[in-house]
């Protein structure tokens, strides 16, 4: 008996060893076209069963759940389902070495149990406290009550019948200060205009932040819907003037922008790197402005194009029944995969393919491709600043002349475009326009982008 008694504390020991190694909180720095992003997970286990949550502290983001957890014979698998990413690493004493993969992509990301120190970023145009101006903590409810945007308005001190503008952020979720690559724009943006006499609303996107609501579910013409409620939230206060807001979008607020204008007189709208032609053209755009940027050849270019142009005429032509559709891109994507002899790193084709038809199907993207901007241009009356980077790889520059005239042959006559040369998308100078210099730009938006949009306002009676 007590022989078996050994036996079988020899067998649970080895477990017990494993649980103790594995859990606790575990921290990396995931280097991603040239940023820095801390991450940490946080791993439990009860009656052998492992559990566990995510943050990334440097996006704000805390407790994201861990679909699954898998540890065997030292080897760690953490499923991330809300975000599509996953974890894969090997124990090695008390170091996990492994990588990060998202979106088809596989970063290297080490883990150890040392909590790595926040990289002091240097970033002059973020405002310091105490402001030259008033600041209040903000909510209102959008599509008759259902969800609750919490923002930040900033109102100028000493001054009456300001103009009040209303910042609208670009696609995927977004804080309040549009935060992207450890940069801040609405929140650089915000300061100068509020400097400057004008009233600035800026909130958290609908499901993101302080902000209730599922993103995830929503289109361009849902975030319209917020955009609106913003407006009546304003026009319910008495210290600002109802016939003096506008807005401001960015990428794809500046498609947004347009929405929301058309329906309701505004007294007037920036487009900062707004689409002037449906996504489709600009998802196309954006892989032979890469194309070239990276250097590809031009067969390779062409061929990204070719089966991108597959894909979105599926999408096109199927989009009322999902699982169709989803059946279709199954086929499309796995045999484009054979057809070019494709090799993929620590992902096999099975999953590759099924999370490339999750995110082709989503109800964002099926608005993005079909919509036309220039329709809805064309109703917009009001005066209309549209800006651009010459640099600008996501949203190209040529975007400009379809915008100003889609708003001239709408009989628009207050229209002003604006080139800046050598400033990518964020409006930061540049070398090239790549995303990966984004983050180590010390310049979160030119100061000359900021004075052309605040002088221009000011300019409107």
């Amino acid at each position: 008996m007590r022989k078996i008694k050994l036996l079988l504390l020899a067998l649970v020991a080895p477990f017990l060893v494993s649980a103790q190694q594995i859990t606790g909180d575990w921290h990396g720095l995931l280097k991603v076209q040239g940023m820095e992003m801390r991450l940490v997970f946080h791993i439990t286990e009860s009656e052998g069963v492992y559990s566990a949550t995510m943050d990334s502290p440097d996006q704000k983001a805390f407790g994201i759940p861990i679909s699954s957890v898998g540890f065997h014979e030292g080897q760690l698998d953490l499923q991330i389902t809300s975000i599509g990413a996953q974890y894969k690493g090997k124990l090695l004493s008390n170091k996990v070495e492994g990588k990060f993969l998202q979106a088809s992509q596989s970063f290297p990301l080490d883990l150890t149990t040392e909590p790595i120190a926040e990289k002091a970023l240097v970033r002059p145009q973020e405002p310091k406290l105490p402001y030259p101006y008033h600041t209040e903590e903000v909510s209102f409810t959008s599509e008759a009550g259902e969800l609750t945007l919490a923002g930040t308005l900033s109102l100028p001190k000493n001054k009456k019948s300001f103009a009040t503008a209303i910042l609208i952020s670009g696609s995927g979720p977004q804080n309040r200060d549009e935060e992207f690559m450890t940069h801040k724009p609405f929140l650089v943006l915000a300061d100068h205009l509020t400097r400057n006499g004008i009233a600035v609303l800026r909130y958290d996107d609908r499901g993101f932040g302080a902000s209730t609501g599922n993103h995830d579910l929503a289109t361009s013409a849902d975030f319209a819907t917020d955009v609106k409620a913003a407006i009546s939230y304003l026009k319910s206060r008495k210290d600002i003037n109802p016939e003096k807001i506008g807005l401001i979008g960015h990428s794809e607020g500046g498609l947004i922008a347009p929405i929301v204008a058309a329906d309701i007189p505004m007294h007037f709208v920036v487009l900062l790197a707004g689409p002037g032609v449906p996504g489709e053209q600009i998802s196309l755009q954006q892989i032979e402005l890469l194309g070239k940027l990276q250097n590809t050849e031009e067969q390779k270019i062409s061929n990204e194009i070719a089966v991108t142009k597959g894909i979105f005429e599926l999408i096109k032509n199927n989009g009322d029944d999902l699982q169709i559709l989803r059946n279709k891109l199954e086929v499309y994507i796995t045999h484009q995969l054979e057809k070019n002899k494709v090799v993929l790193e620590d992902i096999s084709k099975e999953e590759y393919t099924k999370r490339q038809v999750a995110q082709l199907t989503r109800p964002w993207l099926r608005y993005f491709l079909s919509y036309d901007p220039r329709v809805t241009l064309a109703k917009v009356n009001c005066p209309v600043l549209a800006l651009n980077g010459g640099k600008d790889v996501q949203v190209g520059a040529q975007n400009l002349e379809v915008i100003e005239k889609a708003l001239l042959e709408g009989g628009n006559t207050q229209v002003t475009i604006k080139e800046f040369d050598n400033m990518n998308h964020l409006f930061q100078l540049c070398e090239t326009g790549a995303m990966e210099e984004y983050a180590q730009i010390e310049t979160t938006m030119e100061p000359i982008v900021l004075e052309t949009v605040s002088g221009w306002i000011n300019k409107q009676k």
